[in-house]
């Protein structure tokens, strides 16, 4: 099968959408598919394009066997609102164009949650004469709406039309969460067009290892029970609400560290408060390679799952849930019941916390920490469950998907 597939992160880019794209996309390779990615530079989510890279109108890679076309586009930080729009619309209009270049595909799919990406993806498929998929992963615009970076104008009543639009027009959508195909099922999308693949972690990437005794020691963790943050930090994670519980806990429980690891929309503020407030019991780390992801997971006791107390964020499943059961570390869930709160359950892997309560949250800390057995049996029901969410699962759910499709 032909593969063209329009996603506007990509790695080097260490975000949730690019890593799915990515690793599904070996997979498919090795499985003798042929996969196009149509990007941007790499540039998420400070705006500053990596080292070693240039904002080109068009430039070919291949990497692991997938052809990456990296197309020119307006590069902006991942902040603010009308500087971002103008980045998707750029990147909406030169993937289409450039895509042109490509050899015709079999078919055509595209990643939110950068919605005008699968608007492009659309419209190139239909002027082809190509089935397109749409793979959901995020409700957009409620999510903008959610974290307080938009408010219900003229404007987002315009995005939920195309929204809807580009709903109805897919050959077929794929959902990452069952919630997602709720709600379109609740807005009048017929539900035989909408299929749901949960996200996954690949298996021959994250898995358990010892600590970094090199990493543990730089930062000073020794005898430390490690609660971490690893990727986006954003609006949509309240990850003020840790900072609140870590200045709880900073006398109260000094065994117990906060560590943060990557970059976004928040950092800056955050780090401003570290510096203000001189919280000796969180340490933030600036964003880091994929390659060395493991080895910051390794430095974890527990993983925190941190989302705004937000009905929308109640069907959201953050692809760290499956990163840290690859490596068989237990979960913090910091966030609204939904159905990323039921995995947890289900597998009996993690802790539940409300979200937006740090009260709430120091005291699951210190509870923790008080109970190792349980916290090794924890760890012990993460590193089984990841095999029940893995990424090759997924690659195979995505290709059986189109495979129906094309069927038709």
């Amino acid at each position: 099968m032909k593969i063209l597939f329009f996603a506007d992160n990509f790695p080097p880019e260490v975000n949730a959408a690019a890593s799915r794209v990515y690793e599904r996309a070996v997979l498919w390779v090795k499985d003798g598919h042929e996969v196009t990615v149509i990007t941007s530079a790499p540039n998420f989510p400070q705006g500053a394009v990596y080292a070693g890279y240039r904002n080109r109108v068009r430039q070919v890679q291949t990497i692991d066997g997938i052809r990456v076309v990296r197309v020119w586009t307006f590069i902006a930080a991942n902040e603010g609102v009308v500087r971002r729009l103008v980045d998707f619309l750029s990147y909406m209009v030169t993937s289409f164009v450039f895509a042109f270049g490509e050899k015709r595909p079999d078919i055509v799919t595209a990643t939110s949650p950068q919605f005008f990406c699968a608007v492009g993806a659309w419209a190139h498929a239909r002027l082809r004469g190509l089935p397109f998929v749409f793979e959901l992963g995020d409700l957009w615009p409620a999510s903008i709406m959610a974290v307080g970076a938009m408010r219900k104008s003229v404007m987002i009543r315009l995005f939920e039309k195309l929204e809807l639009f580009m709903y109805r027009h897919s050959d077929r959508i794929v959902a990452l969460t069952r919630d997602f195909k709720r709600d379109l099922i609740s807005r009048g999308i017929a539900a035989h067009k909408i299929d749901v693949v949960r996200n996954g972690v690949d298996l021959s990437r994250y898995a358990p290892r010892p600590r970094d005794g090199a990493k543990v020691a730089a930062l000073g963790l020794e005898g430390k029970f490690v609660l971490g943050y690893l990727g986006t930090h954003g609006a949509a994670h309240a990850l003020s609400n840790i900072f609140d519980a870590a200045a709880i806990l900073k006398d109260r429980v000094p065994q117990v560290h906060f560590l943060f690891v990557g970059d976004g929309a928040e950092r800056k503020q955050l780090l401003a408060r570290l510096e203000t407030e001189k919280l000796p019991n969180v340490t933030m780390i600036g964003p880091r390679p994929k390659t060395e992801m493991p080895s910051w997971w390794s430095l974890l006791d527990m993983s925190l799952i941190s989302l705004k107390k937000q009905a929308l964020f109640s069907g959201v499943i953050p692809s760290k849930i499956f990163e840290a059961m690859g490596m068989g570390i237990p979960l913090l869930f910091v966030g609204p019941s939904g159905e990323g709160s039921e995995i947890l359950v289900e597998e009996d892997c993690g802790i539940l916390v409300p979200p937006e309560d740090p009260q709430a949250l120091a005291k699951a800390a210190e509870m923790l920490l008080a109970d190792p057995a349980r916290v090794v049996e924890l760890r012990r029901n993460s590193r089984e469950a990841a095999g029940r969410h893995s990424r090759a699962a997924q690659a195979a759910g995505m290709i059986a998907v189109y495979q129906s499709v094309l069927s038709r």
